[in-house]
């Protein structure tokens, strides 16, 4: 997806992917990954999620990057946050009691950017991506943290043919085929996702699983 396909989704308002209170699927399966406390968290294509602030309420320092500046600003107004400007790998970033915001893209990112991660938490990022861009990116995310670091992933699944993406589809086969090489794949919890997601049900889906994983480094 090119960059002004998302900026513009987010200055037309189009953010049905945006959940006003932190994801159950976070809340209810984080403590798997059994983090010491003070870890610090990764969130990449953060968006305005209250995801961040759930996960800063838990102790730990969390990094977001996000594409679009007005995604940042509207969670610092609706988190009522005062922030700090601030830089990260070239790029603004906004600082805030122990969360780092960064705008800009995900890809700009080099190593040793974002200091020593001890985990990553993806709800939105992998599924924003068609599938031709998302080996880069777990690449990408595997060059930016540590080896040892797990991940939280939560993803959609449906028939392909019945809808294009974004969100797009991911498989259990696509999940192997992305991370399965590094981590242990471990399913946390599925539910059927249709009866919550009406705008996907009249894009013409006619089933849909929200998915809980946590990819655990060999």
């Amino acid at each position: 997806m090119q960059a002004e396909f998302w900026l513009e989704k987010w200055e037309k308002g189009e953010t049905g992917f945006h959940l006003e209170v932190a994801h159950p699927l976070l809340e209810r399966n984080w403590p798997r990954l059994s983090l010491a406390p003070g870890s610090p968290v990764f969130v990449p294509l953060c968006g305005k999620s209250p995801d961040l602030v759930h996960i800063r309420g838990l102790g730990h320092p969390v990094i977001g990057i996000e594409l679009s500046r007005l995604a940042i600003d509207q969670f610092l107004d609706e988190q009522k946050l005062t922030a700090t400007r601030m830089e990260m790998g070239g790029m603004p970033a906004f600082a805030h009691d122990g969360l780092r915001l960064v705008v800009g893209d995900f890809f700009r990112l080099q190593p040793g950017d974002l200091g020593a991660i001890a985990a990553v938490y993806d709800r939105a990022a992998l599924i924003a991506m068609p599938p031709a861009m998302q080996t880069d990116y777990v690449r990408q995310l595997r060059e930016l943290v540590p080896e040892t670091t797990p991940i939280l992933l939560i993803t959609l699944d449906y028939d392909p043919e019945e809808m294009q993406g974004p969100p797009f589809a991911a498989s259990f086969a696509r999940i192997q085929e992305l991370y399965g090489d590094h981590y242990d794949l471990i399913l946390l919890e599925q539910l059927d996702a249709l009866e919550d997601n009406p705008t996907l049900r009249k894009r013409g889906l006619t089933w849909l699983t929200e998915t809980a994983w946590h990819l655990d480094p060999r």
